[in-house]
């Protein structure tokens, strides 16, 4: 299939995507515990601005208003048989402001998890999964989404889920996971068991990759991560606007849009292809990684020590693979700058 995204990834050297959709939503007014998926209707002035702002600041393909868009996310807010409808304006929303933009913006329609633990754990089943992501898939489809983007997944059987329903919906993808306990996802992938998962797939991703954990510093450590396992599959750096701390009641991420832009040139270098920020990511931060990845010539593979001493520590000592090269490093690092 050839559309925006694809002719952009092949022809672009590196792509930037957008930033936080949270961040920016919760400035404009959405309240904590409000499904941002329901201002797709009640507030379209305020997504198309979310969009527009994306698209302004230099990003080359944003994501749409529909993380929590399944069935199993919507019940919550007793949304659960509008999702065709909430789904389908988000991408609605999306292509409106990617076809006025004077170059080429991919839509990539987002996919969060479901928020269900799978069996035998949990109650969640694969074909019940299947089924919720192939309903959400079809309506960001028909909505007009050049590309699926399933994010913050931390499962396998989660991926696995989302990659057959993509298939049924006969839509290209991408697909990151969360890695953010000691470089590992909250259930207990590494960065290495991810690039020889996506290999697994009869539709594999179009790219791969990381978004949210942590901090930008742990991020790279996980795109090395990929880059080690000598994969030739474009991968995905999405990370946060620094460290998030408790200011005057609310949530503030440190990460300046400086230090962002240095952090796209970073992830660059790291052996990224897509990069753009997750939690805190406003957009200045874009920006400013918009300028800093045109202004600056690549250059080689960042050490961990460098890493450490441009962006900031590592939250941990260990990447999560038991190959902890850097150990010495970030231990050094962590000494000079308190995490709240």
């Amino acid at each position: 299939m050839t559309n925006t995204f694809t002719r952009l990834l092949e022809t672009k050297d590196v792509l930037l995507a957008d930033g936080a959709t949270g961040t920016n939503l919760f400035a404009m007014g959405l309240q904590s515990g409000d499904a941002p998926e329901l201002w797709n209707v009640d507030e379209p002035k305020k997504i198309l601005a979310l969009y527009q702002g994306s698209v302004d600041a230099g990003s080359d393909l944003f994501l749409t208003n529909s993380f929590g868009g399944t069935a199993a996310r919507l019940k919550l807010h007793d949304a659960q048989g509008r999702v065709r409808e909430l789904n389908r304006i988000a991408a609605e929303l999306g292509r409106e402001v990617a076809d006025k933009a004077d170059r080429k913006v991919a839509v990539a329609g987002s996919v969060g998890p479901t928020g269900e633990i799978f069996e035998p754990v949990g109650e969640m089943s694969h074909a019940l999964a299947v089924e919720m992501f192939h309903e959400q898939a079809d309506a960001l489809k028909e909505g007009g989404a050049d590309v699926l983007w399933l994010e913050t997944i931390s499962a396998p059987e989660e991926f696995r889920a989302a990659a057959e329903a993509f298939k049924l919906a006969d839509m290209p993808w991408c697909g990151t996971m969360s890695f953010d306990t000691a470089g590992r996802t909250m259930m207990g992938v590494t960065s290495s068991d991810l690039a020889q998962l996506v290999e697994e797939f009869e539709n594999a991703p179009l790219a791969f990759g990381a978004n949210c954990g942590t901090g930008a510093s742990d991020i790279l450590r996980t795109v090395l991560g990929f880059a080690a396992q000598g994969t030739e599959r474009p991968i995905i750096s999405k990370g946060n606007a620094g460290i998030p701390k408790y200011v005057d009641g609310h949530i503030h991420y440190d990460g300046t849009p400086e230090l962002m832009g240095e952090y796209a040139v970073m992830a660059r270098d790291a052996g990224a292809k897509i990069i753009g920020g997750c939690c805190g990511t406003m957009p200045d931060h874009l920006r400013h990684m918009r300028a800093a990845l045109d202004s600056r010539p690549r250059g080689d593979r960042p050490a961990l020590e460098k890493i450490v001493e441009v962006l900031g520590p590592f939250t941990s000592d260990s990447d999560g693979t038991g190959e902890d090269a850097g150990a010495g490093a970030e231990r050094r690092g962590r000494r000079g700058r308190r995490r709240a």
